[in-house]
This record gives C-alpha cells, sequence and structure tokens, in this order.
C-alpha cells in the first residue's frame, strides 16, 4: 500500500500542478514562459510541480471577493442574457424578416405552379372553381 501511494501522490501533484499551468494566462506565469514551464513540470517528475506551485504562477489575494467564483464576477461583460444583448436581438429580427420573405416567395411559387395547372386543365384564369350545380 506504500509503494501505491509513493507513486500516486506524486503523480496527482504533477496532473495537478500540469492543468493548473495549463489553465493559468500567459500574462501570471512567472520567470518562464508558460510553455517551459509545462515542461519542466512534465520532465521534473516530482520537483517540477513543486516549482511550479511554489514559484511559477503569480499568486494574489483577489480583492473582489473570497471565492473564485466571486474573484470573476467584476470581469463579466456587460451582457449576460441573449434577450440583453441588443446585437443579438438584432439578429433575430432580421433572422424574421429573412423567414417572412421566404414564406412570400413560397406563397408567390405555390400560386404560380396553381395558375400553370389551370392553364395546363384548360381552365381559365376566372374558374377558380367549377360553378355550383342549382
Amino acid at each position: 500500500m506504500l509503494r501505491a501511494l509513493i507513486i500516486l501522490l506524486p503523480l496527482a501533484l504533477t496532473i495537478y500542478a500540469f492543468i493548473d499551468c495549463l489553465n493559468t494566462p500567459e500574462d501570471e506565469a512567472k520567470h518562464l514562459p508558460k510553455v517551459a514551464w509545462v515542461f519542466i513540470i512534465l520532465l521534473f517528475w516530482v520537483v517540477g510541480p513543486v516549482v511550479w506551485l511554489a514559484a511559477g504562477k503569480a499568486r494574489r489575494a483577489h480583492s473582489g471577493g473570497r471565492t473564485p467564483s466571486e474573484w470573476r464576477r467584476g470581469q463579466r461583460t456587460t451582457w449576460v442574457a441573449p434577450d440583453d444583448n441588443p446585437d443579438f436581438l438584432k439578429s433575430l429580427k432580421e433572422e424574421n424578416v429573412k423567414d417572412e420573405s421566404l414564406q412570400d416567395r413560397e406563397a408567390e411559387l405555390r400560386r404560380r405552379e396553381e395558375e400553370t395547372k389551370r392553364r395546363e386543365s384548360g381552365a381559365g384564369p376566372d374558374d377558380s372553381a367549377p360553378p355550383a350545380a342549382s
């Protein structure tokens, strides 16, 4: 059991440091470029992750809140929901106009097809329906 722990603990530390390094923005990586940190973490199995966690990332207390979800609340864009975004609403209106013009074209096409069928059958343009028997 102890042998497994000796292997699994550094492996878990390496995986954690690797994912943390990949998720860290480039401007927060200290001393070396992010790509170099990735190689250090992967090549130096135990030492690399420890060095990354100790010195590789700019770690500072965020003044915006206590939890990570509160840290980024101030960084959100102005528009949260699609129905609050005027560009999105404008694109919906444009799609509706396109749909309406497509429906108009389809109706015109149906009318022309019916007119063509009437001409081919020999009925006049005013003979849309047979006369009612009295």
